[in-house]
């Protein structure tokens, strides 16, 4: 199973979302993320992609894990990943516009669930709320319907 980062920067009752523009996710917003490299432990992979998809330098010290997501997609296993996913309230510069993402800031009750996976709505508010989660979410197809989402309240 494929081991993925999701970051979101937290700024007081804001969250810094961002639109993905290419690849995997294309046209929903969500965290900053991506895939751990070769070599690259999880919270390397989250700093990495932080700089790379919207210029923002941080410290893994800063980063606080807020959960974990194991998803699986029926019928394409290869697109089975390990989310883990982070809130971090430190770090230098401000978000940009890159080839890949375009990020915006969002008032904590003005999320555009809409717009985003459709497995966010079960696990972001609670995460926002302070409390640390872990799930497994199985899709149909292409990720656009769940069958089936447990989630737990990690102590």
């Amino acid at each position: 199973m494929r081991k993925v980062t999701l970051c979101f920067l937290v700024d007081g009752n804001r969250l810094c979302l961002a639109m993905k523009k290419k690849g995997f996710g294309v046209g929903k917003w969500n965290g900053v993320g991506g895939k751990v490299e070769d070599k690259e432990t999880i919270k390397e992979a989250a700093i990495r992609e932080l700089k790379e998809e919207i210029g923002v330098d941080a410290h893994q010290n800063h980063l606080e894990e807020v959960g974990n997501i194991k998803f699986y997609f029926n019928g394409k296993p290869d697109w089975n990943q390990h989310m883990h996913i982070f809130f971090i309230k430190n770090w230098t510069g401000e978000p940009i516009e890159t080839d890949e993402m375009a990020p915006q800031w969002y008032d904590n009750d003005k999320i555009p669930y809409e717009k985003m996976w459709i497995d966010d709505p079960y696990w972001l508010p609670q995460v926002i709320e302070g409390k640390k989660i872990e799930a497994e979410c199985y899709f149909a197809k292409d990720g656009d319907k769940i069958d089936k989402f447990d989630i737990k309240e990690l102590i």
